[in-house]
């Protein structure tokens, strides 16, 4: 099935994971077999030989050639078959190749598109627009597995309202410090719009005693959401000047996911932050922190897929990036992970 996932751009590997040997991947439920050619192109083709339908994962790479498993075959990195070792002399037709797809590295990420043919320009690459700030160091956190569908886990990212129960200590809180009036949970108004590749969410504001690594003080944190693909989407947070270590810090978080299943995916994050001498590990743990408090929620949420009908779920006004992010993938006619 052709589906409209099938046109979008998603990450399915580190670019680090991808060594001499094949790797094996999983995108939208068909399995992928990634390897380097011998001018270290990053190929992405469906993991089964078109001869006798062996894993091409199980293979290894010849010079600059993928080698099937099971009977030797070599592909070039068109796909097609160049070389059948039970026949030396034969010339394989050009019916004989390998399922490939479009493959870029980006974001130190490999991303991958099932459907043939180049892309509309409305369905580039997920923008990710601090990573071209060179005042700001990039460094990516995960992956992560999840059982739970990718549109879940988009929608626990733009969500504020859960800061003070999931992440209490660190991005939320439910007391106000000592001599501030109000409440710790409350999620002030906030405008979302429709964006280039999706939507956008400004003016958002949350309470949190630990916003990042460099956090001195709990602080009113500026947030902007803005969603750039059906599975990606990108948080910017500025905190006040008082409540962090380091002067005029500020911070932009990249969300790649990719849909292994209906109900399964992996997650990525990509950090750019205005550190010029970043602990990278640090800065890692605090991530994984954040997430594996999250993650556990995330997979206790039924149905895994995500609803779309308008009525599936309740809603407040503090839902409102999430049911706009909901009404987005309708239009969008995404169909995988969701119901």
């Amino acid at each position: 099935m052709n589906r409209v996932e099938h046109g979008h751009w998603h990450p399915v590997a580190g670019c680090t994971e991808l060594a001499e040997q094949p790797l094996a991947a999983q995108l939208l439920g068909h399995p992928l077999v990634l390897w380097r050619d011998a001018f270290g192109a990053v190929q992405a083709w469906a993991d089964q030989c078109p001869h006798r339908g062996a894993r091409l994962s199980l293979g290894r790479v010849c010079q600059g050639r993928l080698q099937c498993p099971y009977h030797g075959w070599q592909f070039e990195s068109s796909g097609q078959c160049v070389q059948v070792p039970a026949m030396p002399a034969f010339k394989p037709p050009e019916s004989h190749r390998a399922q490939v797809y479009q493959v870029r590295e980006q974001y130190g990420l490999v991303w991958v598109r099932l459907e043939a043919g180049e892309p509309p320009s409305d369905l580039s690459l997920p923008r990710f627009e601090a990573e071209t700030d060179i005042e700001l160091h990039k460094l990516n956190c995960g992956p992560y597995d999840v059982a739970t569908s990718a549109g879940r886990i988009v929608e626990n990212f733009l969500d504020m309202a859960h800061f003070g129960f999931v992440h209490e200590g660190w991005l939320g809180m439910q007391r106000l410090p000592e001599g501030v009036t109000g409440h710790a949970t409350e999620i002030p108004p906030y405008q979302v719009e429709t964006a280039a590749q999706g939507l956008r969410a400004t003016g958002c504001q949350a309470w949190q005693p630990r916003s990042s690594v460099h956090a001195t003080a709990a602080a009113l944190i500026d947030y902007s959401y803005e969603v750039t693909g059906p599975f990606t989407a990108v948080l910017t947070k500025l905190p006040p000047a008082q409540s962090v270590a380091l002067p005029a810090f500020r911070e932009s978080i990249g969300l790649f996911i990719c849909p292994l299943t209906p109900e399964t995916s992996r997650v990525w994050f990509r950090l750019a932050v205005a550190d010029a001498a970043p602990d990278e590990a640090a800065l890692r743990a605090f991530q994984d922190t954040i997430f594996l408090q999250d993650k556990p929620v995330l997979e206790s949420q039924t149905p895994r897929l995500l609803p779309l009908a308008p009525r599936a779920e309740l809603h407040t006004a503090a839902d409102k990036t999430s049911v706009a992010y909901r009404r987005h993938l309708s239009q969008l006619g995404i169909t995988f992970g969701v119901c």
